[in-house]
């Protein structure tokens, strides 16, 4: 029997594409690359054993390693003996979280907290409750579609806000020459916004100049933003971690309720209980009174349902685990001043060795600066010099995380420095 001849097919390698054809994506532009994130794999592709990444916001020790505290440790060794499930939390997340957060930031005496007038929902950290927030205020804040950012402010709020569908606007805050706080600025800004416009307020360690209000300042912010009848959306990244006081790190956000504004409020706990990966957040909202907050929190489930679902869980645990035992309490208070007390450290030692260095200039802002981040008031070429020459790496504006420093490397990043501002680098 004659064997059938079949034709020959030729399959095409993957990588080849046929004459003609165009990928649906071959029109998308190469985004820019995320300047904190390059920094990061600059430092990684450098070889040289005294190389410093100062780009980071993340803790790290007296040996520049990340640091899990023990407060989460032993926190985790409780959950492991409840033998917890893995079940779906609600929408708007864990109550034992969501409650003892809110207790944190408000404090115990707070009026609206025990009227049950606070609409709560546990986030994804910092930038997820930013986001829920941004979101519902463009949908249902009658009175404006715009919202004023400090000048700087951190780079993913305008993004967030953009996104979420409110126009970006800015209001002076830093001012180069002192590199300090531009209270006159400021405050003129915000007398002249347009009525309840939305303006959003870092509650403390400002990123990223680490600047921030006096509380006699921030009364005087509050009797503005109460006269132009702004509303206050405060970003509260750093609770604990800036001063090392959880109530003093608070008293921005606890006099603006106490002064009776409806704020609305992001809250992180990836700082202050180093739980960067979990995504543990909070965003809450003052309302009126039980019936508005219950209505409130119906909307809030409506934003988030098609953003992600539900919240991540075991992270959640573990804050509210901590919150609501008062040995581990007590344990993470200690271990937050501890980690606020070693930055505060840095600063002096930084501080104390430019001026022995004889350094150009006056670096007192330094001292006066609080929480992760300084501004240091190097110029971009300056902090290109530190990279090429010094091995040391932070954004082009001379923004540095304090935490990147420590006793190993601190007099070599201080005569660095110094070399900089003097040209001799």
């Amino acid at each position: 029997m004659q064997a059938i001849a079949r034709p020959l097919v030729r399959v095409a390698p993957k990588h080849v594409r046929y004459a003609g054809s165009l990928s649906v994506w071959s029109a998308v532009p190469a985004g820019p690359p995320d300047p904190i994130l390059g920094v990061t794999e600059a430092w990684k592709a450098d070889k040289d054993p005294r190389k410093i990444n100062l780009g980071v916001g993340a803790y790290r020790d007296e040996n520049g390693k990340p640091y899990v505290l023990n407060a989460v440790k032993k926190a985790e060794e409780l959950l492991v003996q409840q033998n917890p499930d893995k079940e779906y939390l609600p929408i708007t997340g864990l109550p034992e979280f969501t409650q003892a957060a809110a207790k944190l930031a408000y404090g115990e005496d707070s009026t609206p907290l025990k009227e049950s007038s606070v609409a709560v929902s546990q986030s994804i950290s910092g930038t997820g409750a930013l986001r829920i927030g941004g979101a519902f205020i463009a949908r249902f804040y009658p009175h404006s579609k715009t919202i004023y950012l400090p000048m700087p402010s951190w780079g993913n709020h305008t993004p967030v806000f953009r996104d979420s569908g409110l126009e970006v606007k800015n209001y002076r805050y830093f001012e180069k020459k002192t590199v300090g706080l531009d209270f006159e600025g400021l405050k003129e800004d915000l007398r002249n916004m347009p009525e309840k416009s939305i303006v959003l307020l870092h509650a403390c360690a400002h990123n990223p100049t680490g600047v921030d209000p006096t509380p006699e300042q921030w009364k005087e912010i509050s009797d503005i933003v109460k006269e132009k009848s702004l509303f206050a959306f405060f970003d509260m990244a750093y609770q604990g971690f800036a001063s090392g006081s959880t109530s003093r790190d608070a008293f921005a956000v606890r006099h603006f309720v106490s002064e009776g504004h409806q704020i609305a409020l992001a809250q992180s706990f990836a700082k202050n209980m180093g739980l960067y990966g979990e995504r543990v957040g909070l965003f809450s909202l003052i309302t009126a009174n039980p019936d508005e907050r219950a209505r409130v929190e119906s909307q809030l489930k409506i934003v988030i349902r098609p953003m992600y679902s539900n919240p991540p869980l075991h992270g959640a645990r573990i804050a509210a685990t901590i919150l609501r035992n008062q040995d581990l309490y007590g344990l993470w208070e200690s271990e937050v001043k501890h980690m606020a007390g070693r930055i505060i450290d840095m600063r002096h030692r930084l501080h104390d060795n430019l001026v022995n260095l004889k350094t150009p200039g006056n670096w007192e802002h330094i001292t006066r600066q609080i929480g992760m981040f300084s501004f240091t008031g190097l110029t971009t070429p300056q902090t290109k010099a530190l990279a090429e020459k010094a091995h040391i790496y932070m954004t082009a504006d001379g923004r540095i995380s304090m935490a990147g420093l420590n006793a190993s490397n601190i007099d070599y990043f201080s005569e660095s420095v110094s070399k900089a501002v003097k040209g001799e680098l």
